[in-house]
């Protein structure tokens, strides 16, 4: 597809792609270790987004809602886009800090509000989230690992019809003041926003961009800038965790210098950390 067509979906976004470019980069996503990084094509997204949602249609149906608990990377994407191949309403969270009460709030109060059919997590935070007594409850919602489901089974997923109207997933709030409170997000909205952005930072007049981010996959600049907007545009994305970027700031700049990155950015904060621990000597090494 390299001809721009406006989908009608980001669901059918990825599919378009993995279908006319399969092989073409997607998502890297980096780690300390260069070579424990992953690299996911179109075709690898498309098929795990398949096998997530063939496992959502088992045990949900569209319009049911599900809850995202994953540490930022490669099966929180493809988790997200396993609800939207499913019709399934994606509740983007992330995990508690620890089991103390205080940091399990936040979720807790998402949970009641969306009233989740199934969680979707990775088996290494099975444990902890099973620690809480709302979700070891026998009316809990569902956890699923999705990293232990068979791609085989992606054969068995049937595409749903989507409409723009239908709601795609649920933004929440960070509740840092107030309890998070919930907007919902249609697949006409999701497409609007990004299209918007697509002109406003030129994509769709540079088919060579590449952009570069550490944000938070469950916050709204993360989500639709750092992580979507890629994928309805059609260019590389080069994706690390927060704490990645926070440990040590100059891994971001490293990043925009290694990739030709052409497109990245932050709050504040992120630039005030770089200019206070990135040093002139660091910076002269990097093509920025």
């Amino acid at each position: 597809m390299d001809a721009f067509e406006l989908p009608d979906t980001l669901a059918q976004a990825l599919q378009r792609r993995a279908l006319h470019t399969p092989d073409r980069l997607a998502l890297r996503f980096l780690t300390d270790e260069k070579d424990q990084g992953l690299v996911l094509t179109y075709r690898d997204l498309d098929l795990r987004a398949r096998t997530i949602a063939a496992a959502l249609q088992r045990q949900a149906v569209p319009g049911d809602r599900a809850i995202l608990l994953f540490h930022s990377g490669p099966d929180y994407v493809a988790a997200f886009f396993g609800c939207l191949y499913a019709g399934v309403i994606a509740v983007p969270a992330y995990p508690p800090e620890s089991n103390r009460r205080h940091h399990q709030e936040r979720l807790l109060s998402i949970i009641a509000d969306a009233e989740p059919r199934l969680v979707l997590t990775g088996s290494d935070l099975q444990p902890a989230l099973l620690q809480m007594d709302e979700l070891a409850a026998a009316d809990a919602p569902q956890l699923l690992c999705v990293d232990t489901l068979d791609s085989a089974s992606a054969d068995n997923w049937q595409g749903p019809q989507l409409q723009a109207d239908d709601i795609a997933f649920l933004q929440y709030t960070s509740g840092s003041t107030a309890l998070p409170k919930g907007v919902q997000v249609s697949h006409g909205n999701l497409v609007a926003n990004e299209l918007l952005i697509r002109h406003g930072f030129g994509i769709d007049v540079n088919p060579d961009d590449v952009i570069v981010s550490w944000l938070p996959l469950y916050h709204d600049m993360g989500l639709i800038g750092g992580l979507l907007q890629p994928i309805f545009s059609g260019v590389p994305c080069i994706l690390m965790a927060p704490a990645y970027f926070l440990t040590r700031p100059l891994r971001w700049l490293e990043a925009i210098s290694e990739y030709g990155s052409t497109i990245s950015g932050g709050p504040d904060f992120a630039y005030q950390l770089c200019s206070a621990r990135v040093s002139d000597s660091a910076l002269e090494r990097l093509a920025l």
